[in-house]
């Protein structure tokens, strides 16, 4: 079983983590920009984070033969602190580099007219430097937070097949579905998505367009349920094509409409992305 997990959260985890993400078959990852837990009190301090997610990470997945590529942007709870909203200029100088396959993660923590600013900005980069976005909805009133950001997707006219709305549930997978727009379900011990859960919506709506991550930030939470995700599937009946399609085909697809995504060194069968318009682009390095 070959894995690429489309949203985790490596910076929160240890070489241990790799080591054993790499022996479970995972063998490329994208990790989004996120809020660290810490508030952050400047935008030197997003420099850093930056810097680090397309240069220390990407050295450390490659030890264990791991390919990692990022997303960036102000994430959504950070957003509605003024002394972060510097952050939103210093975007463009990151959004060039090769290994930035996305604008993300962006979207709602609270959704507060605050975020409905950030939001509609960094969506505006999307378009601007042509890269897919990934989208955080809130933990909290999940309905309304997704239909607001479905509306907001929809005025800002970047197509909804360039847009993954992550972190859904059963409540609002349908609504997703029905945009056109991409659906990403982080599965967790213990809160959000778990893999049975996970099985159950993929019975109902099928494979196409989902994408499944295990995120793997600093609280509870195992970078291997993408794993125990597939395991699940083969359980329930779904096929070793089936698996494959919704832990490798699909996030590749998803992310080689950004041109820069590279699987060299991913292993074997880790073909290069052959999607229409996904040659691999060189931006600033």
């Amino acid at each position: 079983m070959r894995i690429f997990d489309p949203h985790i959260h490596m910076t929160s985890r240890t070489t241990d983590d790799y080591a054993r993400m790499a022996a479970a078959g995972v063998r490329a990852l994208v990790e989004p920009a996120f809020w660290l837990g810490q508030p952050r009190t400047s935008p030197g301090s997003f420099t850093d984070y930056f810097d680090s997610l397309i240069g220390w990470e990407p050295y450390r997945a490659a030890q264990f033969g791991i390919v990692h590529h990022a997303t960036i942007a102000l994430n959504p709870k950070e957003a509605n602190d003024p002394r972060c909203r510097p952050v939103l200029d210093l975007l463009p100088r990151y959004l060039d580099k090769d290994r930035v396959v996305a604008v993300g993660e962006i979207g709602y923590d609270s959704i507060t007219p605050e975020e409905d600013d950030v939001f509609e900005r960094q969506l505006a980069l999307a378009v601007e430097h042509d890269l897919p976005a990934l989208v955080h909805t809130p933990h909290r009133d999940k309905a309304t937070g997704t239909r607001r950001t479905l509306e907001v997707v929809a005025a800002s006219g970047i197509a909804p097949e360039r847009v993954a709305v992550d972190h859904l549930n059963e409540v609002t997978v349908g609504i997703v579905r029905d945009s056109g727009c991409w659906m990403g379900f982080s599965i967790y011990p213990e809160t959000k998505m778990s893999p049975p859960r996970m099985v159950e919506i993929l019975k109902r709506y099928g494979p196409e367009r989902m994408l499944v991550n295990s995120a793997a930030d600093w609280g509870v939470s195992d970078p291997l349920l993408t794993l125990e995700t597939g395991t699940a599937m083969l359980a329930a009946g779904f096929t070793e094509d089936d698996v494959d399609r919704v832990l490798w085909r699909n996030p590749v697809e998803f992310y080689s409409q950004s041109g820069r995504l590279d699987l060299t060194g991913a292993g074997a069968g880790a073909d290069q992305p052959t999607f229409a318009g996904s040659s691999i682009k060189r931006g600033g390095g």
